[in-house]
């Protein structure tokens, strides 16, 4: 998952030069604690219940640092980019493997990988091409798979199944009120709920990503873009995007989403991200929410909506696809103590481990707790989960991520929220950013 509010990082700001260190290179670690860095919110609270297990095997004691989502990527990449100490691990955005192995910021885990018999085959190929490799899909490593995660939905699953509205819908649409696995199935019942008196109380269709400020609405339109089956780029050519990211498949994604806002979104939510989602949700504004699957676990433990809540995927069009989500842990190149860094890696590689990380509602994606009897009744959206993961594409994972990020964000705010332009327009102009980027980047 791209981390909220990314930081400009250019050539220049990330001038550092780049640090060549092998796993132990580093002084032997200096003292029986380390410090884990990651964003706030429940996953971390499990890790830290997990780290218990950890320190009580070992003796070295965990502390941690955990950021809220809408500092995480500056507090961190500041951290990093000043070279600092404060992290020994860090649980970093996918997006970050590219800045941190050509900058010198994560220790390279090839080595210690083959010393510990650690194998990256026993990881979903998913989750070790997007938080491991870099040049992607190179073995080349420099996380472990921490967190899995996609982007899923969920649906008041008692309103489903009301028939009033059954037969209601069948009235207006001549099909049956189902969970959706198209856009146009999904447009449809948010059209339907859209404005619905339920219970007294007008509700709308859906939840959306709209926020401008750091990567919200991106990782909404990307759901589209990518289930029409749009290319970044040709993938004989990564860099050249004219024909690709402005295809008409993309121009009619990019349409559908903008309808699909105008139509359908509950009043005022025009710049909403992943905790404006699960408010409108909760508080039983909307029929669905587009949201990570990290927050499910709490939304199926939640005394209000959690019984009556249902799950799915992203829907199809062209091709199925979702949005990734979801971090590795990476060792902190600059830490003192990279020796019990790495002694937590072994420990956190191991299948029991991980297996117990699911359990406390982490997301692992070894394939040992995946492909385990019974995994896909383990939770209400174990079975969502793991179809969202086989199919999983990422933003940009270049080092200049951030300023493809930015360009991105506004180009497409622009167009669907601020009704700006055209959607062929909005492209262009995206297209012409990445190229500027690109350029500065020598990559074109």
């Amino acid at each position: 998952m791209l981390p909220p509010n990314p930081i400009k990082i250019g050539a220049a700001a990330l001038g550092a030069a780049l640090i060549s260190l092998s796993p132990l290179a580093s002084s032997e670690a200096q003292g029986e604690e380390l410090t884990l860095c990651w964003a706030a919110w429940d996953p971390a609270n499990a890790l830290q219940e997990l780290g218990k297990d950890f320190t009580a095997q070992t003796g070295i004691e965990m502390n941690y640092e955990f950021v809220p989502w809408t500092n995480f990527a500056d507090r961190f990449l500041n951290e990093l980019n000043s070279r600092g100490q404060l992290c020994d691990l860090l649980i970093g955005d996918s997006q970050w493997l590219g800045l941190g192995a050509e900058f010198g910021h994560y220790v390279k885990l090839n080595e210690f990988f083959e010393e510990e018999g650690i194998r990256m085959e026993e990881f979903l190929p998913a989750g070790v091409y997007n938080y491991a490799t870099w040049p992607k899909g190179e073995p080349e490593y420099w996380a472990l798979p921490a967190m899995g995660d996609a982007v899923g939905y969920v649906y008041r699953k008692d309103w489903f199944e009301r028939p009033e509205l059954q037969a209601a819908f069948e009235r207006e649409f001549g099909s049956e009120l189902a969970v959706p696995e198209t856009w146009d199935e999904l447009l449809q019942v948010a059209k339907f709920f859209q404005g619905r008196k339920i219970d007294g109380r007008e509700r709308y269709g859906i939840a959306l990503y709209t926020e401008r400020g750091s990567e919200g609405i991106t990782m909404g339109i990307t759901n589209a873009l990518y289930s029409w089956g749009v290319e970044y780029a040709d993938p004989q050519n990564p860099y050249e995007m004219e024909g690709f990211f402005d295809s008409p498949e993309a121009v009619e994604a990019l349409e559908f989403y903008k309808e699909l806002y105008e139509c359908c979104t509950p009043p005022g939510h025009s710049d909403a991200y992943m905790v404006a989602n699960l408010d409108a949700y909760r508080s039983g504004q909307v029929a669905m929410q587009m949201n990570f699957f990290a927050f499910f676990p709490g939304i199926a433990k939640d005394e209000d909506v959690g019984d009556v809540s249902g799950f799915f995927v992203n829907p199809r069009q062209n091709v199925e696809a979702s949005v990734l989500g979801g971090q590795g842990i990476s060792v902190v190149s600059y830490s003192d103590n990279q020796e019990a860094a790495l002694e937590y890696i072994k420990w956190f590689a191991q299948p029991e481990i991980q297996q117990r990380w699911w359990d406390l509602g982490g997301y692992s994606v070894h394939n040992s707790v995946l492909e385990a009897e019974g995994f896909e009744e383990s939770t209400p959206f174990a079975g969502q989960f793991l179809e969202a993961m086989s199919n999983v594409r990422d933003f940009w994972q270049e080092p200049a991520y951030a300023e493809l990020l930015q360009a991105m964000q506004r180009r497409v705010h622009d167009y669907v929220v601020a009704d700006e332009g055209t959607a062929e327009e909005a492209l262009d102009k995206l297209i012409e950013d990445w190229n500027f980027t690109f350029e500065m980047e020598g990559k074109k």
